[in-house]
């Protein structure tokens, strides 16, 4: 790449970079210099197109890096609120070396998707610890669902209640849930009345304002101690191996 391109990559990528408000230097560029500089820029796309191209793709590289390390601040200064909430239903290992904290709506296809990855990794590894956020952002039937699963906690059979809704193909309606609390050995009928207890839709509001900290956008979302990791969408089993091969890596 000859000096004159590269001149005009970095002339192009530092004027991309300018901010609203033009820095001293540039306010004081006279009306026939700023004309010089927008006629370079020009000759050198039409001559280049890729220099947008490439300009664009660091600046959104930047981008990212700074979102990340936006997030990853965010997972570390909740860290108390993520890993150590004694409210808070746990399946798999409660003094696992590995905490993995999920949040997910009981009415989300993908949610559902990551349940038998997630009872497979259970399974294989038994120092696993899962922090359960229930997020209900599809609607009412999402809001009933984890009203209905928080009650269940109260009776101490948030995982099997879970594991029972994650594997209803439809809508988890209330004759559903009961169907299915009956089945796992649930009192329905104090489930119900706990439900419509204020302190659950306040714990409800806890797991959703923390979600927005964390720039949580959708579900299923998964935070892994240690690395202060968050990975959104469905995983398999193996990639959720591989990540807590990884926050064991760097312990």
């Amino acid at each position: 790449m000859t000096s004159t391109v590269l001149a005009r990559r970095g002339l192009l990528g530092a004027a991309l970079a300018l901010p609203v408000t033009l820095p001293a230097w540039a306010q004081a560029l006279t009306d026939a210099q700023r004309a010089e500089v927008v006629d370079i820029l020009r000759r050198a796309l039409r001559e280049d197109p890729s220099i947008l191209r490439d300009a664009m793709a660091a600046i959104q590289a930047a981008e990212a890096a700074q979102a990340e390390t936006r997030q990853r601040d965010a997972i570390i200064a909740s860290a108390e609120a993520l890993f150590r909430d004694s409210a808070d239903p746990i399946k798999g290992n409660a003094t696992g070396d590995v905490t993995i904290v999920e949040f997910f709506d009981a009415r989300c296809g993908y949610c559902k998707q990551l349940h038998p990855a997630m009872e497979a990794l259970l399974a294989r590894d038994r120092n696993v610890r899962v922090v359960m956020k229930d997020l209900p952002i599809l609607g009412p039937g999402s809001v009933q669902a984890s009203r209905a699963l928080l009650a269940a906690h109260r009776q101490g059979r948030y995982p099997a209640f879970y594991d029972a809704l994650m594997r209803v193909n439809g809508e988890p309606t209330e004759a559903v849930m009961r169907g299915q609390a009956e089945r796992v050995g649930l009192d329905w009928a104090r489930l119900r009345r706990d439900m419509d207890d204020p302190a659950i839709q306040r714990r409800l509001d806890v797991n959703l304002a923390l979600a927005r900290q964390l720039g949580i956008e959708g579900t299923p979302a998964l935070v892994f101690s240690g690395a202060h990791m968050l990975v959104p969408g469905a995983v398999d089993a193996p990639a959720l191996e591989r990540m807590v091969a990884q926050v064991r890596a760097i312990r």
